[in-house]
């Protein structure tokens, strides 16, 4: 089944009264429990084409379809539903509420959808799990500025699959880390997307997205090409970084 589907996607910006067209006729479709990477150079529309098909941001023209359904025409009301329920976020900045702890950070998207209001119970022993496969039980009472960066990125994980969504977004997911710290973020990905999860991420990283499954290269807001790379195993892990990293030059990266 599609997890997502854009068709002839467009999105336009007006600034100073001039068109910036970011987005151009982009069309792209991620199966279910794929793992997908987005990358071009600075500039070429991926996290527009990211924040786009989440519904973070409104497409000029085209459309979306989210597991079937189309969710381009969807109310700001519809579509924050879909994005709390069904979708996880992970971005490079890592948005936590200064004032909560990190278990508390954790819960608080499940707590805001409707089952929390009842199933807290249920809410705080998922929350449990989840810091538990994602190694960071330990910490679950710190401050966010208590916390290295790897832990407090595989914290945002825990928080983005909190609802169980079914596809995870992630802008950038180790730009902010170090190179331990990536590898562990990466690492946890690969596991909830062998779990069966899906997930769309726009990355400038090789090493990154040598762990995708597919790879799309965004130039000038359209898709240029893409490379199968198939299922990530760490015992091919430097063939497929290489593979990656050649194909990338052939298109002028």
């Amino acid at each position: 089944m599609n997890a997502l589907k854009a068709t002839d996607l467009c999105k336009t910006y007006i600034v100073n009264k001039r068109q910036n067209n970011v987005l151009r006729n982009v069309n792209l479709t991620i199966e279910e429990g794929e793992m997908v990477g987005i990358m071009g150079p600075s500039g070429s529309g991926k996290t527009t084409l990211l924040y786009t098909v989440s519904g973070m941001d409104n497409a000029t023209a085209g459309n979306i379809r989210f597991f079937g359904e189309e969710i381009t025409g969807l109310s700001a009301n519809q579509i924050s539903d879909i994005r709390l329920k069904k979708m996880g976020f992970v971005f490079q900045q890592m948005y936590m509420l200064k004032n909560l702890s990190i278990y508390d950070n954790i819960v608080l998207p499940a707590y805001q959808s409707a089952a929390g209001k009842t199933q807290r119970k249920e809410i705080n022993e998922r929350a449990k799990v989840l810091m538990a496969k994602l190694g960071i039980s330990e910490v679950a009472d710190n401050d966010i500025s208590e916390v290295s960066g790897g832990q407090l990125q595989r914290a945002c994980i825990a928080r983005s699959m909190i609802n169980n969504p079914k596809i995870i977004f992630a802008d950038e997911p180790t730009g902010a880390l170090n190179k331990m710290n990536s590898e562990e973020v990466m690492r946890e990905l690969n596991k909830l997307n062998e779990e069966g999860t899906t997930i769309m991420m726009v990355t400038h990283d090789v090493k990154v997205a040598s762990r995708c499954e597919r790879v799309f290269y965004i130039e000038d807001g359209n898709i240029r090409d893409e490379m199968q790379l198939g299922k990530y195993a760490q015992e091919n892990a430097r063939e497929r970084e290489k593979e990656l990293n050649s194909w990338l030059m052939r298109l002028g990266w």
